[in-house]
């Protein structure tokens, strides 16, 4: 039987790795349909063949990081490292690339808050989720 506090770490330990599995799911179908992405950021570019292929490029890796965060769920302590890699360099690249956008002029501060908001929510999840990991095991 499992001590209280082992279930309260293990349910944050879980919830990160859901938080990236569901949020990758979601970016990947966006990244497959570039119009959804523009949409959901409210970002008025016309996605041209390029950016569409530069998009639909990227979205086998994303696909492919959902898996992998399924695997390490699945043994989540003991494949606590993956959540780690997961909010560096991945979550924090992001937020480097929405930062671009915004200094670039492709997008607002408005319009990317959902994005870094999500993604400060995802680096705290992974972060504590890896912190609680480490006391079980």
């Amino acid at each position: 039987m499992m001590a209280p506090e082992a279930g309260g770490r293990l349910v944050w330990l879980r919830a990160a790795y859901w938080a990236g599995i569901l949020t990758d799911a979601v970016v990947a179908v966006q990244m497959l349909f570039p119009r959804l992405l523009l949409s959901a950021y409210g970002v008025d570019l016309v996605p041209t063949p390029e950016f569409t292929f530069a998009l639909r490029y990227g979205a086998p890796l994303m696909i492919g990081w959902t898996v992998l965060l399924l695997w390490a769920n699945r043994q989540p302590v003991e494949r606590k490292d993956v959540l780690l890699i997961t909010a560096f360099p991945v979550v924090v690249g992001y937020v480097a690339i929405v930062i671009y956008a915004v200094v670039a002029g492709f997008a607002t501060w408005g319009q990317m808050a959902p994005a870094l908001a999500m993604q400060a929510v995802l680096l705290m999840l992974f972060t504590v989720g890896y912190w609680q990991a480490g006391k079980m095991g």
